[in-house]
């Protein structure tokens, strides 16, 4: 997609298959502008590498940069910045973790696939009668409420910085009112596991939590330890504490050792999907185009 819209902008990119690594910083040589993934996490060392190597500019492939430490990078002289993208993407990818765990469709299409087509013990739940609480009300957070109003139910919203037409109420209140609880704000320090014990344990019993943010919004242990007890009915996570070393790799020949992801997958209550949210042609098309015109407006910003 780089190779198809760049020249489209007058850019010519070099584009490497390799993630950014301290060993091979030698690839931006030349280069004040380059692009990054999501995923991998860049060390102070490789920051200060590709500043002596002539890098201004860090563009990364995501709306968050909780991978990069934004403060010490300005620091040295790079400036990074996240790409916006269709938020329709997430939103309804939200929507879709949101009624399949409500309705128990793992379980349902488990059981499909071995051939046993007997109704499920367990009765699934309509979103009508459900309180959904939204932590984070950005441009995806709007568009799940958006979406949320036409199934009816009612929606709390929580956001340091409201911006939607929503009910706000504070996270306690949120969290000890909904039915469901959807997690769309950044990862920050001070949101670093906004989802802990404490509040978990204070949310309601039977409610599910879905996040299709980041993985260390919530708590992984706590929340294992309420599913497995039942004090929550479910959850559907598209992110989780530790992917980095299981999503986007095949991992069949190779047994995953963690842990609490093998415990919330023996969990039929469970759905785990690999960071997927975003992935449609159009946020994909979005990324390209907006990573390249961040650059170009990054330079015209330093010649202007």
């Amino acid at each position: 997609m780089f190779r198809d819209v760049a020249p489209r902008l007058g850019v010519t990119p070099t584009i490497t298959a390799e993630a950014l690594t301290e060993t091979n910083i030698g690839l931006a040589l030349g280069h004040r502008c380059i692009s990054v993934d999501h995923k991998t996490r860049i060390s102070h060392s490789a920051l200060r590498s590709l500043s002596e190597a002539g890098v201004a500019y860090i563009s990364t492939r995501s709306a968050g940069h909780n991978h990069i430490d934004v403060e010490f990078a300005r620091s040295i002289g790079i400036c990074v910045e996240g790409v916006e993208y269709s938020p329709d993407s997430v939103a309804d990818f939200t929507l879709m973790l949101m009624l399949m765990v409500l309705r128990n469709a793992r379980s349902i299409i488990t059981r499909a696939e071995h051939h046993d087509f007997r109704l499920n013990t367990a009765r699934g739940k309509e979103l009508r009668d459900m309180t959904v609480g939204v932590i984070g009300t950005g441009r995806i957070g709007a568009a799940v409420i958006q979406r949320l109003r036409g199934f009816g139910c009612p929606v709390l919203a929580y956001d340091g910085n409201p911006q939607d037409s929503a009910e706000y109420v504070s996270l306690d209140e949120l969290i000890e009112q909904s039915d469901v609880i959807a997690l769309h704000t950044p990862l920050t320090a001070a949101t670093h596991h906004l989802l802990d014990a404490q509040r978990i344990d204070r949310m309601k019993r039977g409610a599910f939590v879905i996040n299709t943010g980041r993985g260390a919004l919530i708590d992984t242990e706590a929340l294992v330890l309420a599913l497995e007890s039942g004090a929550l009915g479910g959850a559907a996570l598209d992110v989780l504490e530790g992917e980095d070393d299981i999503f986007y790799m095949d991992r069949r020949s190779r047994p995953i050792a963690e842990g609490m992801f093998l415990r919330l997958q023996r969990l039929s209550n469970v759905l785990i999907t690999p960071h997927t949210a975003y992935y449609t042609d159009h946020a994909l098309s979005d990324i390209v185009e907006n990573t390249l015109k961040n650059c170009l407006d990054f330079e015209g910003r330093q010649h202007g």
